[in-house]
Formats: structure tokens, C-alpha cells, sequence
């Protein structure tokens, strides 16, 4: 019996090699008929399609055929993709500073970890062990320094949730376009301080200076000088999840997309081109932007309770509970240009009618109950990192829904608890803070309660 099993395998292994084709295995796991732009434009594919498209790209273990990993070590820059080392020269992983996963959901998989074992879901959470070790220089594990810790002039960064990222994103949107607005208002009106408030949320001010010709952005805060709120990444780095997404890409993988790296071009010099297609990103982007959003539950007096008791303290100033948006659809756009959000818009994601499934505002938009103002905010010194780009303490206010499903806690997860979490914040939260610290046992059991009631989806994705 087995003999005669063994040999049509054998036959078949032998005439696809014959044949020129690459045994089971030994291609690109994303095989080769991929999706282009055109596949998506052309209309022809329904947005369930499209999504699947997306979720392939989401979980797929991409290989040293599809373009895992850098080319050959560049001596001159061993931190950026491209040429980075691999660790102990085993030619594909390295781990402290990217090449460390082969599929997005390795790292955002848990659904919550308030169960045991933990639910999953597409699009979590990672746990501690799933952290991304970001451009480490030097790691003193056993304090050769005598600093008392062990040094890291890295970043260490716990993995987010990507539940309800298009409502965060068009939020995103709508306050850049907004804030580009009162640039060139302020440009019309020299010597004006112009206020930068957009959806409820004071960015400062801004003013053009007529004896220099230039813009005075000293007495803007929360956002870049450029006005473009960037929603996603711990320090707002990146304007879109399609910008996170290209990052992301090289610096986990090695795998360097088309609108990166250029039409036919081997960026990294491993020998591959064309490692992640436009159209592939397009599809991770509207997979990612449709997961369903985290769940708010009011539904009892003592919810209520902790309610009155996060706004009494002072949480909400930053954690604003809701934001509202002026349109229920999020355009997707490629090019990409954070300045100019409605631009190049090749696809409409109805995030009401979609898996979204966010609630219409009744204003034409919906309802966004993040808990964030999608600003910077300085944390202090007990939170600050050691990495040179001048954001050390600064980080965006924390989306808090979903908060019960999804500890650890902080940027790197240091906080195995909400009230660890809540007492570690430091700078512009101080007051904050030492208020939930001075309330009475009876009133911390309040504010939790209410933090365990903002829940993730249990079906992010809608049953793909």
C-alpha cells in the first residue's frame, strides 16, 4: 500500500521539476497569480474579495522566494533594511532589529487576553514575546555600564491592535485637512496668531511672520510642524496604515514594496523584485482599515460610575472619549500623500456598511470612541526612551478601547496591569495620575470597572 501511494507522488514531484516548475513548497508562498492595481480599480472584484486578497497578505509566511530578508550586509549601514546582519550568520533572522516574524499575524493575533487560554483574533494584540526589538545599537544585558538596568538605546514596542483603524484613520483625515486649511488661512493673515483646533482637539497655534516670510511654528504642539496628524505608531509616525504598512513590510521582513523600492528594482539586493506589488498593499490596507472596531458597553450603574469617575480625574482631557467625523467613507489613496489626505483616492470604504460596522453620527459621519485625541503628549522621564530622534518621553495618546481584552500595557508592555499602567504615567498625565492614586479604594474599583467594560470585537474580521 504504501509503495503504491509513494510512487504517483514521486512521478508528480519528478514531472513538475521536468517540467520546470517548483516542487509544493519551494516557491513564493503568495504563489503567482497576484493582484494588481488594476484588479482593483478595474471594478471587478467585490470588496469580500478584495478583503480576502488582504487577509492572504496579512497571514501569509512570506519566504525567501517572495523576497524575505535583506541582501548581502552592508558595512556601512547595518540598521536600516536593506543590509542588516542576521543573527549568528544563519542568513535569514535577526530579531533585535527586525527580521523577525514572516507574517503580520505572528505579532497581531490576540483577540483578548482578559481569558485563558486567550481568544484569538485576526488583527490583535501581540504578547510580550512578540515585541519588536527597533534599531538597538547597544543592549548591556549583564550592566557592564553600572547603571543599576540593563541599558537598550532602542525602541521595545508591544504590538497594537488594528481593530477599527478606518475610523482612526479618517479621523486622521478630516483633522489634517483641516489643519492644512488653517495653514494657508494663517499665510492670509500675517502677523495673526491662528488657533489649530480641529475636532474639538488645540494643537497651539500658528503664525506667519511678515518680517521673515515664513511660518512661526514654535507654539504648535502635538503634531509635526508639516500639520499632518499621524495616528498610527506609539510616537504618530505614520498618516495612514498603508504608510505604517510600508514600513512595516522592510523592517520585519525584508520585503520591499514596489512604491518604495521602484518598478523592478532590487532594493535590498536579495535577488528579488517587485517583493510586495502596489495592489498588495492596497488590499492589506483595506483589510486592515475593515476590521470591526472595539466594543463601548454603558450598560450598568457601576459602568456609569467609573464613567463620572474617568472625567473627574482628568483621563478624558487627552483619552477623549469620542470624536465625531463629517463622512462616513474612507477614501484609500495611492500615491500616498499625507498632506493632501483626499488625493488619488482609488477605492471608497463605507465604514458603516462595511465589517467596520461603525455608527452613523447622524452629520453625514461616524462615531469614533477611541478614547485618544490623536495627540502627542510629553509622559515624563519614567517613560521615556533612549532613542535619538528627540521624541524620547513624547507619544500619542493611547487608544484606551478595547483596553480590557488587551494587556500588557504602555509602548513596550511593561504594565502587566491597568493600575500599573495608570500610575506609570509621568509629564503632562501627572496630575492625572496622582488624582486616580488619591482616590479612595471604592473609587479606583469605579474607574476600572469602567475600563473593563471597553471590550474588542470577538469576530474582527466578519467571518472571512
Amino acid at each position: 500500500m504504501r509503495r503504491i501511494l509513494l510512487l504517483p507522488t514521486f512521478v508528480a514531484l519528478s514531472s513538475s521539476v521536468l517540467l520546470g516548475q517548483a516542487p509544493p513548497g519551494e516557491g513564493p508562498a503568495l504563489g503567482t497569480n497576484r493582484i494588481t492595481q488594476a484588479d482593483i480599480t478595474s471594478g471587478l472584484m467585490t470588496e469580500t474579495e478584495l478583503r480576502l486578497a488582504g487577509q492572504k497578505m496579512f497571514a501569509t509566511p512570506f519566504n525567501r522566494h517572495d523576497g524575505y530578508g535583506d541582501g548581502p550586509m552592508s558595512p556601512t549601514d547595518t540598521i536600516s533594511p536593506g543590509g542588516r546582519p542576521t543573527l549568528q550568520g544563519n542568513g535569514t533572522f535577526l530579531r533585535v532589529n527586525g527580521l523577525d516574524a514572516q507574517t503580520c499575524i505572528e505579532c497581531h493575533s490576540v483577540g483578548s487576553n482578559a481569558v485563558v487560554p486567550f481568544r484569538f483574533g485576526v488583527g490583535g494584540v501581540g504578547g510580550s514575546a512578540s515585541n519588536a526589538i527597533f534599531q538597538p545599537k547597544e543592549i548591556d544585558v549583564d550592566d557592564d555600564l553600572g547603571w543599576g538596568y540593563a541599558a537598550f538605546d532602542g525602541r521595545f514596542i508591544n504590538p497594537p491592535f488594528l481593530f477599527g483603524s478606518g475610523g482612526v484613520e479618517l479621523l486622521g483625515k478630516e483633522m489634517t485637512s483641516d489643519l492644512q486649511r488653517l495653514r494657508r488661512l494663517a499665510q492670509l493673515s500675517p502677523d495673526q496668531p491662528v488657533p489649530l483646533v480641529t475636532h474639538g482637539v488645540d494643537f497651539g497655534t500658528l503664525t506667519y511672520v511678515s518680517a521673515q516670510a515664513a511660518l512661526d511654528t514654535s507654539q504648535v504642539v502635538g503634531v509635526d510642524e508639516d500639520l499632518v496628524v499621524r495616528p498610527f505608531g506609539r510616537k504618530g509616525e505614520f498618516h495612514t496604515v498603508r504608510a505604517f504598512d510600508v514600513d512595516a513590510m522592510r523592517f520585519h521582513f525584508g520585503m520591499e514594496p514596489v512604491e518604495f523600492a521602484g518598478d523592478g528594482v532590487d532594493a535590498d539586493g536579495d535577488g528579488v523584485v517587485n517583493e510586495v506589488l502596489v495592489g498588495e498593499l492596497s488590499v492589506l490596507h483595506l483589510f486592515n482599515t475593515s476590521l470591526k472596531s472595539p466594543v463601548v458597553d454603558f450598560s450598568t450603574p457601576a459602568i456609569e460610575a467609573g464613567r463620572v469617575r474617568f472625567d473627574a480625574v482628568g483621563c478624558a482631557t487627552c483619552h477623549v472619549p469620542e470624536l465625531e467625523t463629517r463622512q462616513r467613507v474612507l477614501p484609500l489613496s495611492f500615491p500616498d500623500d499625507g498632506a493632501k489626505p483626499w488625493a488619488n483616492a482609488f477605492y471608497g470604504l463605507d465604514l458603516v456598511a462595511s465589517n467596520a460596522g461603525f455608527a452613523a453620527n447622524g452629520q453625514g459621519g461616524v462615531t469614533v470612541p477611541m478614547f485618544s485625541d490623536l495627540k502627542r503628549h510629553d509622559m515624563g522621564p519614567g517613560l521615556a526612551e533612549a532613542f535619538g530622534h528627540g521624541l524620547d518621553s513624547q507619544f500619542i495618546t493611547a487608544r484606551l478601547w478595547g483596553v480590557a481584552d488587551t494587556a500588557p500595557y504602555l509602548h513596550d508592555g511593561r504594565a502587566t496591569t491597568l493600575t500599573a499602567a495608570i500610575l506609570a504615567h509621568g509629564g503632562e498625565a501627572q496630575a492625572a495620575r496622582d488624582a486616580f492614586d488619591a482616590l479612595p479604594d471604592a473609587g479606583k474599583v469605579e474607574l476600572l470597572t469602567f475600563l473593563r467594560s471597553l471590550r474588542t470585537p470577538t469576530d474582527p474580521t466578519g467571518g472571512l
